[in-house]
């Protein structure tokens, strides 16, 4: 496994590298993530890790002063996963490019997190633009725990790049919580609440799956059936709910006619914010 710091040390490595795999991360590793570097694995001749948590995306300054970050357990989980390449780049590298187009969103972009994180996504998408330009992948790994970052930079990558961007099923843990590097910040009786509202919300989901989503007489029915699961959560858990709707897995509209389609939602759970799909 080779630990690169620099860009320079960064291009020289890389340089003859056709096939290679990208896996970004912001660190915190769990089991989520070596399903995505597994999945690198199999499909690309070469993996590259990167450990950088990206400023531009928080838009709360104390929840990037506390994001989980234990550097030699990664590293140690990444030697494990017997990675080729480690990119651990410092803000100054990443953002030294100046150039980049500004990137804003489309007025239909702007849902689920996108409305209720400002800013979130344009970080997103800029520091992985600035990452893909660098690094060149021919296939770039992310998890569908984060299904609409998935779809956005699936768009926004395909218009500029070759990379193709890989979806990966969510890992969830034994009480079904979707694993998420924020997760250890989590008290045990929140971790258990967070694996019983999942469960619940896989329930719905199923529900809503018996619902005839053909006509609007179906779809209503769906819609109470989230106000009511929304109103049972938040009065059992003491949760504050920023969003639980259905979107299409197309478009991400809420167009359910005949269409697949995942249940969202993002919580708080105390200060903790978790997100999930089903």
């Amino acid at each position: 496994m080779k630990l690169i710091k620099q860009i320079t040390d960064l291009n020289k490595a890389i340089n003859k590298e056709n096939e290679l795999g990208f896996v970004p991360t912001m660190g915190g590793l769990h089991k989520g993530h070596e399903y995505l570097i597994k999945e690198s694995k199999k499909k690309c001749k070469k993996t590259l890790v990167s450990i950088f948590v990206n400023p531009t995306q928080f838009n709360n300054k104390d929840d990037y002063n506390n994001y989980p970050r234990d550097l030699k357990k990664d590293l140690k989980i990444l030697k494990g996963l017997k990675v080729d390449f480690v990119y651990l780049p410092t803000i100054r590298q990443i953002y030294k490019e100046k150039k980049l187009p500004k990137i804003i969103l489309k007025k239909s972009q702007r849902i689920l997190c996108a409305k209720f994180r400002k800013g979130h996504f344009e970080g997103v998408l800029n520091v992985l633009n600035r990452f893909v330009k660098l690094i060149s992948p021919k296939i770039m790994f992310m998890g569908e725990k984060d299904y609409q970052q998935y779809i956005l930079v699936k768009d926004f990558i395909k218009q500029i790049y070759k990379t193709s961007v890989y979806p990966c099923k969510t890992i969830r843990d034994t009480n079904g919580v979707a694993l998420s590097s924020r997760n250890v910040l989590l008290k045990k009786v929140d971790l258990k609440n967070s694996g019983l509202i999942a469960n619940k919300l896989i329930k719905l989901k199923r529900s809503l799956y018996t619902q005839d989503r053909s006509n609007s007489i179906g779809l209503k029915k769906s819609k109470i059936l989230i106000q009511k699961t929304k109103s049972s959560l938040i009065e059992k858990f003491n949760v504050k709910i920023e969003y639980l709707e259905c979107r299409n897995l197309i478009d991400l509209s809420t167009d359910l006619y005949n269409k697949p389609f995942k249940l969202f939602v993002s919580y708080y759970l105390n200060d903790i914010r978790l997100i999930d799909n089903f």
